[in-house]
């Protein structure tokens, strides 16, 4: 699934109001992660924070009753694209270092680590050690010749 230009700008709003929700100040005393809940059904993004406290919400008009069988693949990337390109906003956020953005089903099921922010470090995927078995194994074949 494509993203429209209104689809970008939906997601966008969404990312920019969590950051308002906590601005930075400077001593940072939050504690949290930001948890978006994306329905397939009824299109709904929704973010909370560790407490299941509403942060925002809008519905994204492009999702309602996808059918797309790759929907929460699409909604990720979608997602990690805006979050990257809003970055600057993301890591002033007043929140504790590590935090991260994940992204829940509907049922608050664990679909994908969005975006990942360190004091030295910011992991924009979570596919970071995707595919290490093969690659070490590969490694150790090798050595072994």
């Amino acid at each position: 699934m494509k993203a429209t230009e209104q689809t970008i700008m939906q997601v966008e709003r969404v990312i920019n109001k969590i950051a308002q929700k906590f601005p930075n100040l400077d001593s940072s005393n939050i504690l949290t992660d930001i948890h978006i809940r994306v329905s397939q059904d009824s299109g709904e993004l929704l973010a909370f924070n560790d407490d299941e406290r509403e942060i925002t919400r809008c519905v994204v008009e492009q999702w309602i009753e996808s059918r797309d069988e790759h929907f929460y693949y699409s909604v990720t990337h979608i997602l990690q694209n805006n979050l990257r390109k809003l970055h600057a906003v993301v890591e002033r956020m007043g929140i504790l270092r590590p935090f991260s953005f994940v992204l829940e089903d509907d049922e608050k099921n664990h679909v994908a680590e969005l975006y990942l922010v360190d004091d030295d470090t910011t992991i924009i995927s979570g596919e970071l050690l995707q595919n290490l078995d093969e690659d070490l194994d590969s490694f150790m074949e090798d050595l072994l010749k």
